[in-house]
C-alpha cells in the first residue's frame, strides 16, 4: 500500500525527518499489519538523529513506540486477529532463546538487529524514492501503517485508548522498570532520579508504586519540576548539587539507597555525583543512553568498591514485555499508574520537526503523534 512516514535520509547529521510517501508491503510468514493510532515522540530516535546512536542502514523510518489495529496477518500467524488492539513493544521478545527462557527477554537475541533497518529475516517491507528503507527497531511507528513481526507485538484489551497505550510501549516500561526491576527499589528507600522526562517521570511511578518514602526529581527545567509531585515525587532539585544536599538532609548523611540516571544524554561526567550521593550498598542505575563514542567516565571507583555499590545498567527496564506491558495496562486500568498526564502536546506527523524540537527544549513530558 502506499501511505506517508518520516524518514531519516542521512542519519547521524542532525538533518531531521522528512515526511513523505512510502510503500508497505503487506506481511510475511510470522509478521502482521498494523493501522496505528498513536506514536510516541521518545529520545532514542533523536538520538539517532543526531548520531549519539549510529544506525547500520539508510534511510530509515524512525519511530518506536506505537499501538493500534491488525489489519493484515501473515501465513503462518496464529497468536492474533485482524481487529486485536496492540502494542509495538520497542524491543522484540522470541520467547525462545536463552535470555528470554531466563527472564531476561530484554536481552532477546532478537535485540541484536534492531539498529540494523532489516526485520529479523534481513529483508525490508518499506520503499521511498525507489530504494528500500529501514525501519528503526523492526517497527518505524512514525508511519500510520507498519508491519512487523509477531515478536514486536502485545496483545492489549480494547477498552484501552491506543494514544495512551502507545506510550507502554517504551518510555513507561523503561522508567517504571529502571526502579522496579534494575533498582529493586524497597519499602522505605530514598530514590534520586536524574532527569524526568518520559523516562525518569516513569522511574518516579515505579519508586511510587514500590513504597519509596523519598523521591527526589532532578531537572533543570521548572515546568518537569512542577509535574514531578503529580507521578509520586516528594522533593525535587534543580541539579546534582541541590540534589546532594537534599539527600544528606533527607537522609542524615547516609545517602540514597537507588540513584536513576535518566538524563536527556548521559555523559560521562555525570556519573560520579550520581556515585557519590549514593549509600553503602546502593544502587546506581543507568537507565539513559550516552553517545556511542563515549569511553571516558569520571567516577571514584574506590568508592565503588569499599562502599559495596553497584552500577546496574537498565535496557527496556529489564522488563519482559510480554509480561509488564498487560501488568502496566491494569495499573493504569485500576489507576495505579498515569498515562494520560504524561502526554503533554500531541502533533500530527507532519509536525514532527516540531515535536523534536519541542522535545530538546524540554517543553514536553512526551509528544505523542496522533493518526486518523
Amino acid at each position: 500500500m502506499k501511505t506517508i512516514g518520516a524518514l531519516l535520509w542521512e542519519p547521524g547529521t542532525k538533518s531531521g525527518w522528512s515526511v513523505e510517501e512510502i510503500e508497505l508491503d503487506g506481511p510475511k510468514r510470522r509478521e502482521v499489519t498494523v493501522k496505528l493510532a498513536a506514536s510516541g515522540i521518545c529520545h532514542s530516535d533523536d538520538h539517532a538523529d543526531v548520531g549519539d546512536i549510529p544506525m547500520a542502514y539508510a534511510p530509515i523510518i524512525g519511530g518506536h513506540e506505537g499501538a493500534g489495529v491488525v489489519t493484515e496477518l501473515g501465513s503462518e500467524v496464529s497468536d492474533f486477529e485482524i481487529g486485536d488492539h496492540v502494542v509495538c513493544s520497542f524491543l522484540p521478545s522470541c520467547g525462545k532463546c536463552r535470555m528470554c527462557t531466563r527472564a531476561e527477554s530484554s536481552l532477546c537475541d532478537l535485540v541484536a538487529g534492531v539498529l540494523s533497518g532489516a526485520l529479523p529475516d534481513g529483508t525490508r517491507r518499506i520503499r521511498a524514492r525507489g530504494q528500500e528503507v529501514g525501519a528503526f527497531s523492526y517497527l518505524g511507528t512514525f508511519a500510520p501503517y507498519i508491519t512487523v513481526p509477531v515478536d514486536s507485538l502485545v496483545k492489549i484489551d480494547k477498552d484501552i485508548p491506543l494514544e495512551k497505550a502507545a506510550l507502554i510501549g517504551c518510555g513507561v516500561p523503561t522508567g517504571w522498570g529502571s526502579s522496579v526491576y534494575a533498582a529493586e527499589v524497597e519499602l522505605g528507600d530514598t530514590v534520586v532520579v536524574l532527569g524526568v522526562g518520559g523516562v525518569g517521570m516513569n522511574a518516579v511511578q515505579g519508586a511510587r508504586h514500590k513504597g519509596a518514602k523519598n523521591i527526589v526529581a532532578v531537572d533543570p527545567v521548572e515546568f518537569k519540576r512542577e509535574k514531578a509531585p503529580l507521578f509520586g515525587a516528594t522533593h525535587t532539585a534543580t541539579d546534582v548539587t541541590e540534589a546532594a544536599a537534599l539527600v544528606a538532609q533527607l537522609t542524615n548523611g547516609l545517602g540514597a539507597d537507588r540513584v536513576i540516571i535518566a538524563v536527556d544524554v548521559a555523559y560521562g561526567s555525570i556519573f560520579e555525583p550520581a556515585q557519590s550521593m549514593t549509600r553503602r550498598g546502593g544502587v546506581v542505575v543507568i537507565a539513559a543512553a550516552s553517545p556511542f563514542s563515549q569511553r571516558h567516565v569520571e567516577i571514584d571507583m574506590l568508592s565503588v568498591t569499599m562502599g559495596g555499590k553497584r552500577l546496574q545498567g537498565s535496557l527496556y527496564g529489564n522488563t519482559n514485555a510480554r509480561n509488564d506491558i498487560p501488568l502496566l495496562v491494569d495499573l493504569y486500568r485500576g489507576g495505579q499508574l498515569k498515562l494520560d498526564e504524561l502526554v503533554t502536546r500531541t502533533y500530527t506527523l507532519e509536525d514532527i520537526n516540531t515535536a523534536f524540537q519541542d522535545l530538546r527544549s524540554g517543553v514536553n513530558i512526551r509528544g505523542v503523534i496522533m493518526y486518523d
